[in-house]
């Protein structure tokens, strides 16, 4: 069997995760070579550890349940917790994809065994051994590229390249949240959509991101559940005379169980007047 010839350095999505790291410092990606191996210890878990759903997983919702009891005086039931912690995963790691796909048409195969993340430190370490990319991407010919027809085949490989990831860690979290298939894949359906929205907002293109979400999650695509579903929200016009969009998740994620009057501004509980008086309050 052939074996794949090794990415060069930098990578092809080197420069997506740095032009990341320079709008949301609050996250940093460290790019590993195909055989160097991921940290371990000292904080850092990998996410098939985390899919296997054993200790490591268990020290890692003890971070969450800890905080809880920190922040808010009181404990949350054990699938909130856990439902925090797949969020605080989930969120970041879903740029890892996204970004290179918004902003140079490169979608990273993203397998869990390549991924390690240190929630302390706000750094996820990542071994990229493959990407999909367009016909006329200058990295076409590139070690490890995988040519696709189109964009759409290029959206269904950001979707299958989370997939793939998600499958494994869903695995661990699945029966600590109490949730089922469906909700757990509007979940992740959730944190990709808003985690590109909100990243694309600081890049100066949330216009643009709109759009691209919309067409990646359609509210058709396996396993997911649910849609981009961006509608705009009346009485929020703005300077450039455009109104602000907003969305419903698909999923809840049950802070309102630690203070029922504090919802999320896209929770479908919090109601539009709301929302717009927020939006008001941050301007």
């Amino acid at each position: 069997m052939a074996v794949p010839a090794p990415l060069l350095s930098p990578s092809p999505v080197a420069a997506s995760y740095a032009r990341l790291a320079e709008v949301f410092t609050g996250l940093g990606v460290d790019e590993r070579g195909a055989d160097e191996a991921l940290p371990t210890g000292a904080g850092w878990v990998g996410a098939a550890q985390l899919g296997a759903g054993g200790a490591a997983l268990d020290d890692f919702l003890t971070w969450d349940d800890a905080q809880v009891k920190r922040d808010y005086g009181r404990a949350a039931r054990p699938d909130v917790v856990a439902s925090f912690a797949l969020h605080r995963y989930a969120w970041p790691v879903c740029l890892l994809v996204t970004v290179p796909w918004f902003l140079h048409r490169r979608v990273p195969l993203l397998a869990a065994r390549d991924v390690s993340f240190h929630r302390a430190r706000g750094r996820v370490a990542v071994r990229v051994t493959g990407f999909a990319c367009l016909p006329d991407d200058p990295a076409a010919g590139l070690p490890g590229a995988r040519v696709v027809a189109d964009e759409e085949a290029l959206r269904a490989e950001v979707r299958a390249s989370l997939a793939e990831h998600f499958e494994v860690v869903l695995a661990g979290f699945g029966p600590r949240m109490r949730r089922g298939r469906r909700a757990l894949w509007g979940m992740i359906t959730d944190e990709i959509v808003e985690g590109l929205w909100y990243i694309a907002e600081l890049f100066g293109e949330e216009r643009r991101a709109l759009g691209e979400l919309e067409r990646l999650m359609p509210g058709t695509a396996k396993p997911y559940a649910g849609a981009a579903g961006f509608r705009e929200l009346p009485g929020t016009t703005t300077e450039c005379g455009t109104t602000r969009s907003t969305r419903d998740r698909v999923t809840c994620c049950f802070f309102y169980t630690l203070r029922p009057e504090d919802t999320c501004l896209t929770c479908p509980r919090t109601a539009d007047p709301e929302r717009v008086r927020r939006l008001a309050a941050a301007v």
